[in-house]
């Protein structure tokens, strides 16, 4: 039997999408299931956006673009990315990939090699180890508390860093603690980063997705020096609610943006021709859905963060950016594998264990789904825990 390379063989499965499939498996099969595993906005994308891919189509947009995307489109992603985040990026800095996951794998391809060392703290969004393992790097998971807003520490970055150390992983907000980064929490980490020469991968495809005045910093305005040392990863996904159009985009020193523009062309060559046109429509059209779906996405955690913390047992951090609650269920006695397993089984409530994320002492909740889902399956969480501290 043909033997598999050993890069494919260490790699996890996603649970997130496993999740979500079994849910809408049992969906299919007439199954009432409460839904909280996918990470995509639940809202359609805006018209305009539609309208645009659908004119190019019309327009016999269909055929191949450069592998860097659009100049149309990267003009455009540079305007944003100086308008919205004080960050001063050519065109040619910039390269439009298939998604923001995308955008972080050939990121990471292009820095990381055998020997190297990626600090990535914990919880984190669960493909990054991947990604790691994939550019035969070796991941370093720190672990970070609660009571800090799960954030990462200067000390904590120090304590982990070893002369192999070639990469730090910073997501704010992040995916699935919530957790947004201070202008002064980022400096203090960018420090220890440049007395080292650490490169820093920001990934900030939730920028647009804050609560309570909390405000999303982009790393590498901070900074001159901090800019040479910083690749910032962005996308459509979440801002738009365009998932499905697998759209990111990297903003990185000249050298950095070759090499993944190199990597793209001898892999999916360029993103999808009419999809880069919905983008452009995105980025220079009407913005006030964004906030209109913020508002929503607040509506919902607040109520999902009143109902957990009421719960006995549940302990949660309230999150200040994303669309993610992350509870502590550790109080009883199971693992988060074991708890979402028979949350789905005995409730028809689909969440994500915590250990695809890094904590087996958590799950996983996305509130990017209806107020109904939210309020029927809170219910039926309530009654699980309940059951399990009867039992």
């Amino acid at each position: 039997m043909q033997q598999l390379a050993q890069r494919a063989t260490t790699l996890t499965p996603s649970l997130t999408l496993a999740i979500d499939a079994k849910a809408k498996t049992l969906k299919a099969e007439g199954v009432d299931v409460c839904g909280f595993g996918a990470g995509e906005p639940d809202f359609d994308t805006p018209q305009h956006i539609k309208d645009a891919a659908a004119e190019a189509l019309a327009d016999g947009f269909t055929k191949y673009t450069p592998s860097s995307g659009t100049p149309e489109l990267r003009a455009a992603i540079a305007e944003k990315l100086k308008n919205d985040n004080g960050l001063d990026y050519k065109p040619s800095q910039i390269i439009v990939n298939c998604g923001a996951k995308h955008s972080c794998y050939n990121a990471v391809l292009a820095t990381c090699q055998a020997g190297d060392e990626v600090i990535i703290p914990a919880p984190y969004w669960l493909s990054y180890p991947e990604m790691v393992k994939l550019a035969d790097a070796s991941p370093v998971i720190v672990p970070t508390r609660e009571e800090n807003g799960f954030k990462i520490t200067p000390d904590q970055f120090r304590d982990a860093m070893t002369p192999a150390t070639k990469l730090i992983i910073i997501n704010s907000p992040g995916n699935p603690t919530g957790s947004v980064y201070t202008r002064e929490e980022l400096l203090a980490l960018a420090e220890v980063a440049l007395e080292e020469e650490i490169l820093m991968l920001s990934d900030e495809i939730y920028e647009k997705i804050t609560y309570d005045g909390a405000q999303s910093v982009s790393l590498a305005s901070l900074s001159p020096e901090i800019y040479d040392f910083t690749v910032t990863v962005n996308g459509f996904s979440k801002a738009y609610a365009m998932t499905g159009w697998r759209l990111g985009y990297i903003a990185a020193p000249e050298p950095i943006a070759a090499a993944i523009d190199s990597i793209q062309s001898h892999s999916t060559s360029n993103p999808t021709s009419f999809a880069q046109k919905g983008a452009v429509a995105g980025l220079k059209g009407d913005q006030s859905f964004i906030g209109e779906m913020v508002k929503a996405f607040a509506e919902r955690r607040a109520y999902i963060y009143d109902r957990l913390t009421k719960i006995p047992g549940v302990t949660c951090v309230k999150p200040m950016g994303a669309f993610y609650m992350l509870p502590n269920v550790s109080a009883f006695g199971l693992g988060s594998t074991d708890f979402c397993t028979r949350l789905l089984d005995q409730q028809k409530v689909a969440a994500v264990p915590g250990i695809a994320f890094g904590t087996d002492a958590h799950i996983r909740l996305s509130y990017a789904c209806s107020m109904a889902n939210i309020q029927k399956g809170l219910d039926r969480i309530e009654a699980f825990c309940a059951s399990l501290k009867n039992g």
